[in-house]
């Protein structure tokens, strides 16, 4: 269970109990029953600027928000927030990019939402400290529980056989 190493042994073995009685879909089926109707990069584009506008005003200018098929998970990266800078002229440039993983296209609005908020919080705070994620839960305040409930999606994709359970072309046989 490498997305839970934080935790507790106890955490780990109600996971792993919920693992081998093939609940852990239910549960998070049961929590988070649709996927969000995010699919593009424009509507994605949207989602983000929106979430920004409303809680970081005076934050640098985001200049591209994709899903991006070529982000592996599996190197715990969910999404990025990059910074690139170019001189034009006499002028340095910064422009802000973040990448979303193509895995959370059909995900739950609430993971999509925690993952937004996570790379955004970067405008204003680079390290993981207590000043980043007291902005992360300012702007989301059930952010711990998404976080938690997306690394048990993670370890569920995981599993033998653990496929999106939000994909569109799934059937409720497969559910």
């Amino acid at each position: 269970m490498k997305y839970l190493k934080g935790y507790s042994p106890d955490t780990h073995n109600k996971v792993q109990l919920l693992l081998d009685r093939g609940q852990l879909a239910d549960v998070l089926l049961g929590r988070y029953p649709k996927a969000h109707g995010v699919r593009t990069d424009k509507a994605l584009y949207d989602y983000v600027v929106d979430l920004k506008n409303s809680y970081i005003r005076n934050g640098a200018p985001i200049s591209k928000v994709m899903f991006d098929s070529k982000m592996q998970v599996i190197a715990h990266a969910l999404g990025t927030h990059t910074t690139i800078s170019r001189v034009q002229g006499m002028k340095l440039k910064t422009k802000h990019e973040i990448r979303i993983a193509t895995v959370f296209r059909s995900a739950p609005e609430a993971f999509l939402r925690m993952i937004a908020v996570h790379e955004l919080a970067h405008l204003k705070e680079r390290e993981h400290d207590k000043a980043f994620y007291y902005l992360c839960e300012r702007m989301e305040p059930n952010y711990h529980q998404y976080e938690f409930d997306l690394r048990l999606y993670l370890t569920h994709l995981d599993q033998p056989g653990g496929g999106n359970l939000w994909d569109p072309t799934r059937t409720l046989a497969e559910a």
